[in-house]
């Protein structure tokens, strides 16, 4: 059995779509907050999904300790529980200077509070998880970029959008998918991203494109964009350690964009 905190969320409905078989409980931030102890009651799993998170990378630079106590303190208080976890990371606990993919033996030097809230969060999983450092998740529900580009797209002739930040679109769908496969591996950190890579321009394109919108895309840095919260400009993650290999962001693209016309999108 497994339970799968911040349920609410993409990657949380995703993961509980994908463990739908196996005796699921998936708890939405409403039913278990992460920051305080669990419901009465809760049966402890095999292992908690813990996708709960504070993903709000600007908000945590003006909340640095709001964004500590979801993404470190509720992941002490699952790990204080004493069952396995598998803790979602970020590729935002690297600096982008090293201009090539990055592997799990590499330094983590995060630039923003989310980032430091995050890397710290691996910290607090503790010896009986399984670290999973992802990028750029998006899927047909919650908040995300994608989600972004199809409202204004629809609403705008043209976007701009940033060019100079490249990294790994991943699906939630095939995210989750591979957390199976991840389970069956050591405890440890790995690298589970999207085949592929781009810039959040060449995404909203490619968003675009696949939603038959002729909306214009005009390249902007990030300095022009001005968020409080700096970020890597290469973050591609890539495993030295055989972590599950995800298909290419684009297949993502287009499963995303086939849910979205399907109505699963619906909140």
């Amino acid at each position: 059995m497994y339970v799968v905190t911040g349920a609410g969320g993409q990657l949380g409905r995703a993961l509980v779509e994908e463990f739908r078989d196996d005796a699921v409980v998936g708890l939405t931030r409403a039913e278990w907050d992460v920051e305080f102890p669990p419901p009465p009651g809760l049966a402890l799993p095999d292992a908690f999904l813990h996708a709960a998170a504070w993903t709000d990378v600007d908000g945590a630079e003006a909340d640095p300790q709001g964004a500590a106590a979801a993404n470190v303190g509720g992941t002490a208080t699952v790990a204080a529980l004493g069952r396995p976890l598998v803790y979602y990371s970020t590729d935002y606990v690297f600096d982008g200077g090293k201009g090539e993919p990055y592997v799990e033996s590499d330094g983590p030097n995060p630039l923003s509070a989310y980032g430091r809230t995050k890397l710290h969060g691996e910290g607090a999983a503790g010896d009986q998880a399984w670290i999973v450092r992802s990028s750029w998740l998006f899927g047909a529900t919650g908040n995300n970029f994608l989600r972004t580009m199809l409202r204004l797209g629809a609403e705008r002739d043209e976007l701009a959008v940033v060019d100079d930040q490249v990294g790994s679109p991943t699906y939630v769908g095939h995210l989750a998918a591979a957390t199976r496969q991840l389970l069956n591996l050591p405890y440890g950190i790995y690298h589970v991203a999207a085949e592929g890579e781009a810039t959040w321009a060449d995404f909203a394109e490619a968003i675009l494109e696949e939603a038959g919108l002729d909306t214009r895309v005009r390249r902007i840095s990030t300095a022009e964009l001005g968020r409080p919260a700096p970020r890597p400009a290469y973050s591609v993650l890539r495993s030295e350690k055989g972590a599950p290999a995800l298909p290419h962001w684009r297949e993502g693209l287009r499963d995303t964009i086939a849910a979205i016309r399907s109505g699963a999108s619906a909140e």
